[in-house]
């Protein structure tokens, strides 16, 4: 591996993870590539492949699992998988920049596993379930079953974020994205 740091953002879904991760990505000094996952699940209207993820099948998912071609994987609902390519990281870490990855909670855990010292783990924490569910809703890119799926997932998830170096509350997005540049200058 390179030279540069590995900044995880986590959060269950609908915290506000990938809007914080846009804008730390557009904060020029920070020297942030972003680590582009890979999903078997469907693409939503504006997703572009090999920008927000790698879209596989399933089929070509588990192939690359038996390929070992993933630092971390998961089955995150039935059939829906997600995980970091080790590709991924060895050509942005080649790069010289620092990588900043949106990830689910258990993958990013499973990051700083792989690389203990380069790894900065920062849990995104929605105001509450009532929000995280509002904000799921006003997305309106889920099903009832799934909305009800990813709440009964992230306040599971949500137990976890002592296991992270820092846990931010999202209930603004500046003083949120001001807060997480701090500790990500603190970390480089």
């Amino acid at each position: 591996m390179g030279t540069g740091k590995l900044i995880v953002i986590a959060a269950p879904s609908g915290s506000g993870k990938t809007t914080i991760v846009k804008r730390l990505i557009s904060e020029i000094s920070l020297n942030l590539g972003f680590s582009i996952s890979a999903t078997s699940r469907d693409k939503r209207e504006n997703e572009v492949d090999g920008k927000d993820y790698h879209f596989l099948s399933v089929n070509e998912f588990k192939k690359k699992i038996s390929l070992n071609e993933f630092v971390e994987w998961e089955e995150v609902y039935e059939n829906n998988f997600y995980g970091t390519l080790k590709s991924e990281i060895t050509s942005l870490n080649n790069s010289g920049k620092n990588l900043i990855f949106d990830i689910d909670v258990i993958g990013g855990l499973s990051i700083k596993k792989a690389f203990p010292e380069n790894t900065l783990t920062i849990f995104i924490q929605p105001p509450s379930l009532k929000e995280l569910e509002s904000r799921l809703r006003n997305r309106g890119t889920e099903s009832e079953e799934k909305i009800k799926m990813r709440i009964s997932k992230a306040s599971k998830e949500m137990t976890m974020s002592v296991l992270y170096d820092h846990s931010v509350e999202n209930n603004n997005i500046e003083q949120t994205v001001a807060k997480i540049k701090s500790i990500i200058n603190n970390f480089i």
